[in-house]
């Protein structure tokens, strides 16, 4: 097995990696670009200047955006196949031992991949686009291995046994299916089957031989995974050791900085570069394995061979030119950086707050004065409440419209009195030593706020049994001339018309899992609070040049708070305080070439 991956990554493997190369550039320099710009045309074309999770339904569900979105989804899906079957081509002429050009298998791709088109590959796009990039096996291709579940979804099914279940089963069956169809692919490109013909092959195939298939798949990613560590460590290792030797504080020692941070990323684009031909390479291996075992006949891919010779002009030195000139730029950039020339201490990792999600909601029961205080304990900038009305119009502290989640009784915000509230036990259920807490009233919480120096994103949540509810908040905001240690958050975008109809003074922020398009055009909305999963550069920088903050929730893990933060969001709110102030001061006070050192020298001792 090993020899026969070697073999097909060897025999056409100069030609393969200058196609990766070339067609990674062009999906950065022309394909995502061009896919974003058809995507925007479409919002224009509809009407919508910015999409967020109130409108996006109605713009989703409408014939000209399905129409034109599955138009999308066809381009997506042959941009992705055209990178797989120039792939697949390269290892089915190394299986056969002949020399095929990068122009040649690019061509050849381009006849195979049109194919899906065709009516009979209609569900084609949903094993490309869906299923491989949704197990997440590395062997998706493009910016579509980027596809995953939202976090707030994610989190939502996660706190529900039943959802975790089913979502355990969904994935287990999709499992079950993708490696009944591991083989679709290069029945698809190198015997010009259709998607359901493929299907049925690739499944009698790999019959019986599944979990052997998937161990090979799987050992040999874990081999590419842990070589790369290695050689990352490695090189990193004897730069370090150049750069104890230099020292930092000349040229030379600029130099050594800059070699690692060139070699980390050069690592980490070879890496990228090669994780989709390595996967198929194994995958074509147990492919021509299992036709050969079974006696199945193999069809050669078809092609004229031409008479090459081998050119030695001077071009070929150009990767060194370039990365010599990178080299140098990259050390005077840094020099300068060292010598004050450029302010490289970046503004939002000073300023970036940390907003506690309900309160210490992971140590207290969500929305208790107890919560409200572990959080101020635990050092959070900001704590985050909703607020609803009682039957006698009386604010409380709850987030959903029911309260039996938080105290077992199966009643409506809106059916209770204040006086009934204050009889339930809002402890209980999260733990037996919490029993007794109640549920707070706004005015309750600002006053603690006010007291203790802590902000407060107030989250009103509308619903439709309510009397002056804006008014109310305004007001009790207004009471305790707290005003300015508040903001005001909905996602409901009315309910921010209506309290800037109320005090325009008063900062307001809309709430929304998805934003995407000009969402500064929404007036009434003096920030936004945009779910991680949907928080971009781009979206950051467009509401940032309009003078407007964003707040990212609701972020849990080193990864995605890690995210954030290289997106300059301003506000982190989160279930987990500690990890939240600890990777921000991390990032605020380390470099991470001198946490490599560090790591090195206290190994060498």
């Amino acid at each position: 097995m090993r020899k026969v991956v070697k073999n097909l990554l060897k025999y056409n493997g100069k030609s393969l990696i200058q196609f990766e190369v070339i067609y990674k550039l062009l999906s950065t320099i022309v394909f995502v670009p061009l896919f974003l710009s058809l995507f925007q045309w479409i919002t224009k074309i509809r009407g919508y200047s910015y999409l967020t999770f109130e409108n996006l339904f109605s713009f989703l569900l409408h014939p000209v955006t399905l129409f034109f979105l599955f138009l999308l989804l066809l381009f997506l899906t042959f941009y992705t196949i055209l990178d797989i079957s120039t792939i697949l081509i390269f290892f089915d002429c190394s299986y056969q031992k002949k020399k095929i050009t990068v122009k040649e298998a690019f061509f050849l791709a381009c006849k195979k991949s049109v194919r899906v088109f065709r009516r009979k590959n209609f569900w084609l796009p949903f094993f490309v686009l869906f299923l491989i990039p949704f197990l997440n096996l590395g062997i998706s291709s493009g910016f579509i291995s980027t596809i995953s579940i939202p976090e707030f979804i994610l989190d939502f099914i996660s706190k529900n046994p039943f959802l975790s279940c089913l979502y355990t089963l969904v994935l287990f069956f999709l499992s079950i299916l993708l490696f009944r169809w591991l083989y679709v692919l290069p029945y698809f490109v190198l015997e010009n089957c259709n998607f359901k013909e493929a299907c049925r092959k690739s499944a009698n195939l790999s019959k019986k031989n599944k979990l052997k298939d998937f161990g090979w798949l799987l050992l040999f990613q874990l081999l590419l995974v842990f070589g790369y560590l290695v050689f990352l460590f490695l090189g990193i290792f004897f730069i370090s050791i150049l750069y104890s030797w230099l020292g930092t504080h000349n040229l030379f020692g600029t130099l050594s900085i800059t070699m690692i941070w060139l070699f980390i990323a050069l690592s980490f684009a070879i890496v990228t570069l090669l994780s989709t031909p390595f996967s198929y390479a194994i995958i074509c291996a147990r492919f021509y394995y299992h036709k050969e075992t079974k006696k199945e006949k193999i069809q050669p891919i078809l092609f004229r061979e031409k008479e090459r010779k081998q050119s030695r002009r001077m071009w070929k030195f150009l990767p060194y030119v370039v990365a010599v000139f990178v080299l140098c730029s990259a050390t005077l950039f840094t020099y300068s950086v060292m010598n004050g020339k450029y302010d490289m201490k970046i503004e939002y990792v000073r300023t970036m707050e940390v907003t506690a999600h309900r309160g210490a909601s992971v140590q207290y029961p969500e929305n208790t004065m107890r919560a409200f205080v572990g959080a101020k304990e635990l050092g959070a900038d900001w704590i985050e409440l909703d607020v609803q009305q009682t039957k006698d119009h009386q604010l409380i502290v709850l987030h959903d419209t029911n309260f039996k989640r938080t105290t077992g009784v199966n009643q409506n915000t809106w059916e209770l009195s204040y006086d009934e509230v204050k009889e339930l036990d809002a402890g209980r259920l999260f733990g037996e030593e919490f029993t007794g807490e109640k549920i707070p009233l706004l005015e309750e919480v600002i006053v603690f706020a006010k007291k203790n120096h802590v902000k407060l994103n107030i989250e009103l949540k509308p619903t439709g049994h309510e009397k002056d509810f804006e008014k109310s908040v305004v007001s009790l905001i207004r009471k305790y001339d707290f005003s300015s240690n508040c903001v005001i958050t909905s996602q409901v975008y009315e309910v921010l018309e209506n309290v800037k109809k109320a005090d325009s003074q008063i900062q307001t922020v809309y709430v929304t899992s998805f934003a995407y398009g000009n969402i500064t055009e929404l007036e009434a909305a003096d920030s936004f609070s945009v779910e991680a999963s949907s928080v971009t550069k781009t979206l950051v920088n467009r509401v940032h040049n309009s003078g407007k903050e964003v707040y990212a929730w609701t972020v849990n893990t080193q990864e995605s708070i890690q995210k954030m933060i290289d997106c300059h969001v301003d506000n982190i709110i989160t279930d987990d305080i500690p990890l939240a102030k600890d990777i921000i001061y991390s990032s605020k006070t380390s470099d991470l070439v001198q946490e490599y050192i560090r790591l090195i020298e206290n190994l060498l001792k």
